[in-house]
């Protein structure tokens, strides 16, 4: 038995389904939003933001942790140094050595790169308290990079007067399946 199907009905279909894959485009977007922190779909986008936490790759075993949850509001995008969050950072190795903890201070964002500073306000590093340091992530999907303040210096506690929103190139890798940094890229006024 075959079915004639009137062109009025195609339409109708063609149109109904095309509905939906605008709810659900819409609905993906909306949760997109949400994830990234930019508020609700109504509301402006947050301006940066360096998010996640992730180990670092070392030959020799070392256990490196940084976390980051960093920042700038949309009413704040052409004030980088008015960004807000926190970060944490550890290193042991046979057992030996610290961590440390800390507000951000300044947040800038290029595409997929980050360069946050903060300052230290807790941990176990002696003469670490009230150092600020920075870092520098590169969010490639898979695979991040990260670099810190203190690279050349070998100690945060080594770094003298930082500036804000200074940091390293990205050298370090991040060790596969131990997490991820996500960044979102700045958008000031001046950049068309």
């Amino acid at each position: 038995m075959s079915r004639k199907v009137s062109a009025s009905t195609r339409i109708r279909v063609a149109a109904g389904a095309a509905a939906l894959i605008t709810v659900a485009c819409t609905a993906s977007a909306v949760a997109y939003g949400r994830s990234s922190g930019s508020g609700s779909p109504s509301g402006p986008r947050e301006a940066a933001a360096l998010t996640g936490s992730a180990k670092l790759s070392r030959t020799l075993g070392d256990d490196i942790t940084f976390t980051f949850d960093a920042h700038l509001a949309a009413k704040h995008r052409m004030d980088p140094a008015k960004a807000t969050g926190t970060f944490r950072f550890s290193h042991y190795l046979d057992g030996e050595g610290a961590w440390a903890k800390g507000r951000i201070d300044c947040l800038v964002t290029g595409g997929k790169v980050a360069v946050a500073t903060g300052v230290i306000t807790a941990g176990d590093l002696p003469g670490a308290k009230g150092k600020r340091v920075g870092f520098t992530v590169h969010d490639t999907g898979r695979n991040d990079r990260l670099g810190y303040s203190w690279a050349a210096v070998g100690s945060p506690v080594e770094t003298k007067d930082l500036p804000k929103c200074v940091s390293s190139a990205p050298f370090e890798r991040v060790k596969n399946g131990t997490g991820d940094f996500r960044v979102l890229p700045w958008q000031p006024d001046f950049v068309g």
